[in-house]
């Protein structure tokens, strides 16, 4: 690997460049609150060799959005469940769009 592969992962959001540590700093919380979403399965941190979990920029902003709502007085099982909700609606949008270009884009000789 060169050193520009390296420099390239920066921009990946699914990268698990952060400790437990550095995620918890970041998001204003604790390394437990971390530990009690990844319980529930809200996110699934990789592993370094070593075994310390390493966390992308996407797991941290989907735990950001769970621990507003523990913030507001949420319980972290409820908090997770209606992130996955969220997301799973976002990405039925998404779906949802790219049919409807892919229908717009064929016209109306497709359909006959």
């Amino acid at each position: 690997m060169t050193a520009g592969d390296s420099f390239d992962r920066l921009d990946d959001d699914d990268y698990p460049a952060y400790t437990m540590g550095r995620a918890a700093e970041m998001l204003g919380t604790t390394q437990g609150f971390l530990r009690a979403i990844g319980e529930v399965r809200l996110i699934t941190p990789l592993r370094s060799p070593g075994g310390h979990r390493r966390y992308s920029r996407y797991q941290l902003r989907i735990a950001a959005r769970a621990r507003e709502l523990v913030d507001q007085g949420m319980p972290v099982e409820a908090a997770c469940r209606i992130v996955i909700l969220e997301d799973q609606l976002e990405e039925a949008q998404r779906i949802n769009a790219e049919y409807r270009r892919a229908a717009g884009s064929a016209g109306p000789s497709a359909a006959a």
